[in-house]
């Protein structure tokens, strides 16, 4: 039997039913959600969320809901239809805001691009996270963080960064180098003592820090048999040269072809040329993927309680190449390095890490601990060998907190970058230098760590060399009308189960602008993209919503 409050309450709605009936959505049409509590009555039918909207036209008055019915009955009512995914809210998420005044399109063509890179690898979950002058702009989660309990990806989600912990583990680096606690140039042995002296090829050679942040100690990577490393170092290089030659051929036959009248052959040639070096290109680079993703080490589960003992993992293996004569990259180059912060900085590694993150007001960023209650964990996830989606293995990254054990959200990447760029930057302002706070480190420590370094390679971007913690893609352009090379410096990062891309592309600055004390750093955009499946390459992509987002803010 219905109660008296309850016969009321439907009184009230039903004297509803004809109050507001030209109101409706904006697109004249409404969504409902369900129905909850004991106010619905026997045999009265559940109202059920409507993904498509199906309302009535404006006017209709049996379906202009009212405020009291509102109240009574406790249904929400979506103020606007305009995207229906949106209104589902399950992988989605909620009702999106309105976007910021002048990224409307930037933000639409970027979701666009995606929502492609979602569809193609199957990714059940990505966020984003873009700032323009160190405003957040857009962030946005597409996807589950969780798919069994369907728990929606949303800008606070936080997830495995990967590799983007080296860059702030080198942030680490270069301020304890500013404050003249760490040499970059002594031996290793100065502050790790435990990590034995090496020879290559019976010469005695010595390891420091600058080789170890470009990657050209010749400390192995995860793959123990230093001949099948070495052939693979020859493969790759045999394969950077022929993609090398093939562009120097291009660009011959460009020029060629500006002087030959029969442009229709010729441009048939440069296309299957150019195709012909992009799929080598293609070929190559998953291989390298499938390999790392395939050796044991990958997957370690031992927890190890400080970054001394996990250096037994690799400290007494041979050195692949001499160092500084080549460039290989290194996780386990940065777990040394991490056990030379530590002792240069006279406190624990993760220690000092927590409070530069508590610093830099990067609250969100913790150690990947699997034991820690961390709220809005998602989870990782892989693919099996016939393609269905399945939870990641377990694995305990307490091995190379320094190289890829680090946690974070969108947000708090957004922080990181912005603090970079605005110690880049922020030397140039020299008319408001008065005004303005110090960067979280000097100008000239930035430029330095942003250099290209001599015999590096990128291997996510061939535009790029290695510098210190980062890639670097300098500013080029070779012919007049013809593609325009900016400057930025990105990191991705693959993980068991996550991969991730941190972006800075920063404002080519004006001295008539920065002289007129109008603008202050930082100046430029920042990108950052998250992941919970592995192997999903995303920095063309984090590049390209780069270049949208400075279109926008220029026009």
């Amino acid at each position: 039997m219905r109660s008296l409050g309850s016969r009321r309450g439907l009184r009230a709605g039903a004297g509803a039913w004809g109050v507001g009936g030209g109101a409706g959505c904006s697109s004249g049409r409404a969504a409902l959600t369900s129905v909850s509590g004991p106010v619905r009555g026997r045999g009265q039918p559940r109202l059920q969320r409507l993904g498509s909207c199906p309302c009535p036209p404006r006017g209709a008055g049996a379906w202009g809901w009212g405020v009291g019915l509102g109240l009574a009955l406790g249904v929400k009512v979506a103020a606007g239809c305009e995207q229906e995914g949106a209104l589902r809210g399950e992988a989605t998420g909620a009702v999106k805001p309105p976007p910021p005044r002048g990224f409307a399109r930037a933000i639409e063509s970027s979701r666009d691009l995606l929502q492609r890179i979602k569809d193609e690898v199957g990714a059940p979950g990505i966020v984003i996270g873009v700032s323009v002058d160190g405003k957040e702009v857009w962030s946005e989660g597409l996807g589950y963080a969780d798919v069994e309990n369907r728990v929606i990806c949303k800008p606070e989600t936080i997830m495995r960064i990967a590799s983007i912990s080296k860059c702030l583990t080198m942030m680490a680096v270069a301020k304890l180098w500013e404050e003249g606690r760490l040499d970059l140039d002594a031996p290793v042995q100065k502050y790790v003592p435990e990590f034995p002296e090496k020879e290559y090829e019976g010469e005695k050679v010595t390891i420091t820090t600058r080789l170890l942040v470009s990657h050209l100690s010749g400390i192995r990577h995860y793959e123990k048999d230093i001949t099948k490393v070495k052939e693979q170092k020859e493969k790759a290089n045999k394969a950077l040269k022929l993609m090398q030659d093939v562009k120097k051929s291009n660009q011959e036959k460009e020029l060629k072809e500006k002087e030959d009248k029969d442009t229709e052959k010729n441009d048939f040639a440069k296309a299957k040329s150019e195709q012909d070096g992009e799929a080598k290109g293609r070929n190559l680079k998953p291989v390298k993927q499938t390999q790392e993703f395939e050796h044991e080490e990958y997957y370690l589960k031992e927890k190890f309680e400080n970054v001394i003992d996990s250096l037994k993992i690799f400290k007494n293996d041979p050195l692949v190449f001499k160092p500084g004569s080549q460039f290989l990259y290194s996780t386990y180059g940065f777990t040394l390095l991490s056990a030379v912060v530590e002792r240069a900085s006279g406190c624990k590694f993760t220690d000092y890490m927590l409070k530069m993150f508590h610093d830099l007001d990067m609250l969100a960023t913790v150690l990947d601990d699997n034991e820690s209650m961390i709220y809005n964990r998602a989870r990782c996830y892989v693919c099996n060998k016939k393609g269905r989606l399945i939870n990641a293995p377990y694995v305990d990254n307490s091995y190379k907190w320094a190289g890829g054990g680090f946690l974070s959200s969108v947000g708090d990447l957004l922080k990181f970058g912005n603090a970079l760029l605005y110690s880049y930057q922020v030397g140039q302002f020299k008319n408001s230098a008065n005004k303005l706070l110090p960067g979280y480190l000097k100008p000239d420590t930035i430029t330095i760590m942003w250099t290209p370094v001599p015999n590096t390679e990128a291997s996510w971007d061939k535009d790029g060399k290695y510098a210190m913690g980062w890639v670097v893609v300098e500013k080029q352009q070779e012919y007049g009308f013809c593609r325009q090379q900016r400057h930025y410096v990105s990191h991705t990062g693959g993980a068991v189960g996550a991969s991730s891309v941190l972006l800075i592309l920063p404002e080519e600055l004006d001295s008539e602008v920065i002289n007129s004390g109008l603008v202050t750093p930082p100046r430029g955009v920042v990108v950052n993209i998250i992941c919970n499946m592995q192997s999903v390459s995303l920095n063309s992509t984090a590049l390209k919503i780069a270049k949208e987002f400075d279109k926008d803010k220029l026009a």
